[in-house]
């Protein structure tokens, strides 16, 4: 990672000092991109994380999660902060923090990371004029984090994003997708845990299988940036879908369904909500109906667009008073 600290750093004083983050759903993998294709999405968690004079943390948590996840330095954005500043050996201020969360928790669409990138912006957007962090040093905090890029580095940078690992650290590439891509989220009620999808996954794969899976990989890049119309073929995946069915069966049951009408749908990250990458907004609409009419549980469908700007960050004037 890079970044460059000011001279005397280590005694800066941050009080008064409080920003505002805005952080975008993502969805992972997109069917074959498996570990390495997503895409940045139109919902959003926004954090306001103030400095106060006590030492340790509070998080108000509102909307997702309110009553159900840590408001103590346990919370993961606050360890996110705390990995920031420490990173970059900065001691941590006490701190108040005020989360507002519309992205579902365990359904695939890139909470945790949200939570991740929430706090590393948060401690970037705190240090500022302290330690400049650049985007690649931003991706290596939130992998280190995640254990892996897929989901952050969308959710950092916007649009659709490919990331690979390197000995040098996690690298991406950014690229807007065409006006056409029309991204529908189906949620259920039910959540997945990412770690059991993963350990569904086996240790080796067949080779056709895998050169089916790299074909795919790269005719749904073309498709996402300038060819929608071939979307539904793009979208295919012999990876990792089928090895998590029996863990979401429903999810399963309704990916056939919407795929034998013509839909591209595929799992949204670990699941199990479902991803319809469709390629206007007449097919969502309808992809929507089917799901309505068909599903044996309420499922809630998310009509969203892609989100090109990614992680924002908004730094309040500090009160002189």
């Amino acid at each position: 990672m890079t970044a460059t600290a000011a001279s005397g750093s280590q005694t800066t004083d941050l009080s008064g000092r409080s920003v505002t983050v805005r952080v975008p759903a993502t969805s992972a993998n997109l069917g074959p991109g498996f570990d390495t294709l997503g895409l940045s999405l139109s919902l959003y968690d926004e954090l306001t994380v103030s400095v106060r004079d006590a030492p340790g943390a509070t998080v108000d948590v509102r909307g997702v999660g309110a009553g159900e996840v840590p408001t103590d330095e346990s919370n993961l954005v606050v360890k996110s902060i705390a990995h920031t500043f420490a990173a970059y050996g900065q001691p941590m201020p006490g701190l108040d923090l005020i989360a507002r969360n519309s992205i579902p928790h365990g359904r695939g669409m890139g909470s945790s990371g949200a939570a991740i990138v929430s706090g590393i912006m948060a401690a970037q957007g705190l240090l500022e004029g302290v330690v400049e962090i650049d985007a690649l040093g931003l991706l290596a905090l939130a992998t280190e984090l995640e254990g892996h890029p897929d989901n952050v580095a969308p959710a950092l940078f916007g649009g659709l994003t490919i990331a690979w690992v390197t000995p040098e650290g996690p690298q991406f590439k950014k690229l807007m997708v065409h006006r056409g891509v029309s991204p529908l989220v189906l949620v259920p009620q039910a959540t997945m845990s990412t770690a059991l999808a993963r350990s569904l996954q086996p240790a080796t794969v067949p080779h056709e299988d895998a050169i089916f899976n790299v074909s795919r990989s790269t005719l749904l890049i073309a498709a996402l940036i300038q060819s929608p119309e071939l979307l539904f073929a793009a979208t295919e995946d012999k990876l990792h879908q089928s090895y998590r069915a029996a863990a979401m069966p429903e999810t399963d049951r309704l990916i056939r369904l919407l795929r034998a009408q013509g839909f591209p749908a595929v799992v949204s990250g670990a699941g199990p909500s479902i991803l319809v990458l469709c390629s206007d907004p007449g097919q969502r609409l309808a992809a929507a109906d089917l799901v309505s009419a068909e599903a044996a549980t309420p499922w809630d469908s998310l009509v969203l667009a892609v989100d090109f700007k990614g992680a924002t960050v908004i730094s309040h004037p500090v009160d002189a008073a």
